[in-house]
């Protein structure tokens, strides 16, 4: 986690340049967000030559730290060095380096894929709590960390987001809460009529009532369910 505390405010180190101090105390205003290259001139209102043999010395003292965002290694943005960048820099934790880590994602993708296909029907939560007993990660990554991947997952089409009805398989989960599916499940036969009830993949269930603009009464499918 970045470090967002506030600008030291003692005075930099007497060897500093007058030049020197204007850019560190810019640099260091930014905090973890840093300042990009192309802002330190316009900002600092310093000839060219002055600002990138200033830098130069700060960098060499270890006094700031120059970082590539994650969406452009050429675009460095300069931090002080007590901070650590924001993930708005570095791209977050799936990013190393500025590179996308696709080999651990690859493998959290697959560890989140097992859990919902053993649970059936799973939740954000769910999975996440089966992730963090399953200890395959040495860092405990958050429900909305494991959301991300859960999501990355409906876009591969491997999982399929529904909301629950609260009946039948979808009993464990409140009714029109998000759940997932792994797609290759949905082949199985169902078992039971409340299972085929179409309530259960219909995106609009939190909002079906009685009387409702979303209304069992005018639903064709359910209709054509009931028809079946």
């Amino acid at each position: 986690m970045s470090k967002r505390k506030q600008p030291d405010s003692k005075v930099p180190a007497p060897s500093m340049t007058e030049q020197e101090k204007v850019l560190y105390n810019l640099i260091q205003s930014k905090q973890d967000l840093g300042i990009w290259s192309r802002d330190v001139n316009r900002e600092a209102r310093l000839p060219n030559k002055v600002v990138a043999k200033s830098l130069e010395s700060l960098l060499s003292r270890g006094l700031i730290k120059a970082v590539a965002h994650f969406q452009s290694k050429s675009r460095k943005h300069f931090l002080a060095s007590e901070f650590e960048p924001s993930p708005e820099i570095t791209g977050g934790k799936w990013y190393d380096q500025g590179s996308l880590d696709t080999e651990f994602v690859d493998f959290l993708k697959g560890q989140c894929l097992k859990h919902i296909r053993n649970l059936k029907i799973a939740t954000v939560d769910t999975v996440a709590d089966a992730v963090r007993r399953s200890r395959v990660l040495k860092v405990d990554y958050s429900s909305e960390d494991i959301g991300e991947i859960v999501g990355a997952l409906v876009l591969d089409n491997d999982v399929i987001e529904m909301r629950s009805n609260g009946l039948g398989e979808f009993a464990a989960v409140p009714a029109g809460g998000a759940c997932y599916k792994c797609r290759d499940a949905t082949k199985e036969p169902r078992v039971g009529a409340m299972a085929s009830i179409p309530c259960g993949v219909c995106p609009e269930v939190a909002r079906c009532t009685p009387g409702g603009v979303v209304s069992p009464a005018t639903c064709e499918y359910y209709s054509k369910w009931l028809d079946f």
